[in-house]
């Protein structure tokens, strides 16, 4: 993983939000366009969010369910990112 994804992490939840500055907002998208995991996480996560605001509620996944979900991620972010 590069500089400029693990600084996009940090700051995505501000730049989905419209809570960043113009300039960091340009920064973003051109990473966006340069990099297709990221771009596709962001995009994962924008559908993620509006589905949950269009639904009104967001359901809660059974915890051992939630668990497996959230190792298997973890350990696939690993593959990926941690060399």
């Amino acid at each position: 993983m590069t500089k400029k994804c693990t600084d996009l992490i940090q700051g995505l939840n501000d730049y989905l939000d419209g809570e960043i500055a113009p300039e960091l907002c340009a920064e973003i998208e051109k990473h966006l366009g340069d990099c297709h995991d990221c771009r596709l996480m962001v995009d994962t996560l924008k559908l993620t969010v509006k589905l949950c605001r269009e639904s009104g509620q967001c359901e809660e996944l059974p915890p051992e369910f939630a668990a497996k979900l959230n190792d298997l991620l973890r350990r696939r972010w690993e593959q990926k990112f941690k060399k």
